[in-house]
């Protein structure tokens, strides 16, 4: 059965990517403008069976609305995947180098590419709001001296020709994207070894610490840590972590361990932890 799976961003974007390689490629994704709707649409059980967001990226750090959103929400994660952004530049059929005179794509994917450009000053910087999208428009307006930056997918689906691979500057940039599913959907994981979980401390003097040093002593590796305003509470703060660990066992006594510290505690889900797309 084809699973429906909300994506931040348009047919052939970097959310669709780490989809397709989390579930494969038979899945039909919802395209949507906002995170706040990938969240939305993945919480309502007749439009779709889960969501993909962005978390987080190697570069840019924390996406911290994200953050909020799934605090707020009701859906868990069920998985995780790490890919690696490539850009590339794409152009229609026939098009060449030489007959470039601008590229289209979102304003981060251009200036990720900034070393790139500066072999070609003479072409022209045109921002969009989203990197397939702009691939779209090139297939589209059939453009015979335009190009886009996106990624594979985006050359596939719109039937364009990649002819610079992997211009991004930094070759090490990564995003983490989470797949999210409904409660009443989620299987549990047997062999989990990863775990997300929010909590606010007691506002005391080394709550904090004693909480970390409580996820120390259970051998359990805190590879996150973020933190995040109380809106409804001035200057007070409630922690996202990432929690490793060898077995399900440890993590229920990292938990049992800390509750003396902390006011309340939200498990988003335990998950095998995340495999890196190349």
């Amino acid at each position: 059965m084809t699973k429906k799976i909300s994506i931040q961003g348009y047919e052939g974007s970097f959310h669709q990517i780490a989809a397709q390689h989390y579930l494969g490629n038979d899945i039909e994704v919802i395209p949507c403008a906002t995170f706040k709707d990938v969240v939305k649409i993945a919480a309502n059980a007749k439009e779709s069976d889960g969501g993909f967001m962005a978390i987080e990226n190697s570069i840019a750090g924390s996406i911290l609305p994200n953050y909020s959103l799934l605090r707020k929400s009701n859906l868990r994660i069920a998985g995780e995947i790490y890919l690696r952004i490539n850009q590339h530049l794409m152009v229609n059929p026939g098009v060449s180098l030489e007959d470039i005179r601008e590229v289209h794509s979102h304003p981060m994917a251009l200036l990720q590419c900034a070393d790139y450009f500066e072999k070609y000053p003479h072409w022209k910087l045109v921002e969009t709001e989203d990197t397939a999208l702009s691939a779209k428009n090139i297939h589209q307006h059939r453009h015979k001296h335009a190009a886009a930056i996106a990624g594979d997918l985006a050359a596939k689906i719109f039937d364009l020709e990649i002819i610079g691979k992997r211009i991004q500057s930094n070759k090490k940039n990564y995003t983490r994207f989470l797949y999210l599913q409904r409660a009443d959907a989620l299987k549990e994981i047997s062999d989990s070894n990863k775990a997300s979980i929010n909590f606010n401390v007691h506002h005391s003097i080394g709550s904090l610490a004693k909480v970390l040093t409580k996820v120390a002593e259970k051998n359990v590796n805190l590879s996150k840590l973020q933190s995040m305003p109380i809106p409804e509470k001035e200057w007070q703060y409630s922690f996202h972590a990432d929690l490793e660990y060898e077995n399900i066992e440890q993590f229920y006594e990292v938990v049992d361990s800390i509750k003396e510290f902390i006011t309340e505690i939200k498990v988003y889900g335990n998950y095998k932890k995340g495999e890196t797309v190349i």
